[in-house]
């Protein structure tokens, strides 16, 4: 496993990490015992950051995150957890709750110290709450010693500006973005630059855009349009003639940028974290690549975009 710094933090984060999303159920059932075999499996090879929220699962994820990380020593991962956002239409960002939901999540979690702690989905939010309230908030946690750093996290990579051109340098130590940089979408490479002068250190999550680039397809509460899923899928029917599963290419080129610092994928199975960690280990295919990125292109950067209208991407989604 290779690391990298996370930004100008002091996190030496594996470039692939563990989103533990789908330990509240969020792609499917999960049986509890196997969701726990997973998170060990990831840190027993070498993954070290591990991601969740309460809102996943409705708090389930951090409930059986927690039972996991029992039995795990404390030095061997680093661990984010969000605030905000608690459930599909329940978002407080407010200094008093986000306060309470640390204390919250290290019940559930089983710690009583957070290394990264997100604004999660901060689209949902005025970017004007965040500034002056959420993040003074997380900043006096940071002082105290309850957390090492401070992230925001959204889908719109319009959000990540719309806060840090309106903080000082410091504030704001990780942005975790999803679905904006993967075969399909490289929104995020564009901020890239951006990101680096403010000092920020990037985290990418969902290489296979929340199950868009799988076999399996995208979940029922998916946001993709139907020409979206369509092209995506003649680029997974692609690759399984080629005896190819996409999801190794998809992971093989999001670790592959040497400056994103991780790439999380999410699984309740360990055969799946195993076979991940196995890809992001191998030398990645450009002729292969070549091929998927030209059936992609039609849809390239056609992704979906959410949140208040103040903080919405200029997008033209595939109809």
């Amino acid at each position: 496993m290779k690391y990298r710094r996370l930004g100008q933090t002091n996190l030496d984060v594996s470039v692939l990490s563990y989103g533990a999303s789908p330990l509240g159920g969020v792609f499917g059932n999960v049986n509890e015992d196997v969701g726990i075999r997973t998170v060990h499996t990831a840190v027993d090879h070498g993954i070290n950051f591990i991601d969740v929220s309460p809102y996943y699962g409705d708090t389930k994820a951090e409930t059986v995150l927690g039972k996991a990380l029992q039995g795990i020593a404390r030095d061997r991962y680093f661990l984010a957890t969000k605030c905000g956002q608690y459930g599909q239409e329940e978002f407080d960002f407010s200094a008093a709750r986000v306060t309470r939901s640390l204390d919250e999540s290290c019940a559930r979690l089983g710690v009583d110290y957070i290394d990264v702690l997100q604004c999660h989905d901060i689209e949902f939010a005025e970017a004007d709450q965040i500034v002056n309230e959420t993040l003074p908030a997380l900043v006096k946690l940071r002082e105290a010693g309850r957390i090492g750093y401070i992230g925001i996290t959204g889908l719109p990579v319009k959000v990540f500006s719309n806060v840090l051109d309106q903080v000082g340098p410091g504030i704001v130590d990780t942005v975790l973005s999803f679905c904006r940089y993967e075969l399909n979408d490289s929104a995020l490479a564009d901020m890239i630059p951006y990101l680096q002068s403010k000092n920020v250190g990037i985290i990418n999550a969902s290489p296979t855009g929340m199950g868009l680039l799988t076999p399996r397809g995208v979940p029922d509460w998916h946001l993709a349009t139907p020409t979206m899923c369509e092209v995506a899928k003649k680029a997974v029917d692609f690759c399984t003639t080629e005896g190819v599963d996409i999801v190794k290419l998809a992971v093989q080129y999001c670790v592959a940028h040497p400056d994103i610092a991780t790439t999380l994928v999410g699984t309740s199975k360990p055969q799946n974290i195993e076979a991940n960690i196995r890809y992001a280990e191998e030398p990645i295919d450009q002729e292969l690549l070549s091929k998927v990125l030209e059936i992609l292109e039609p849809i390239h950067n056609h992704n979906f975009t959410r949140g208040l209208p103040a903080n919405l991407d200029e997008l033209i989604p595939a109809s």
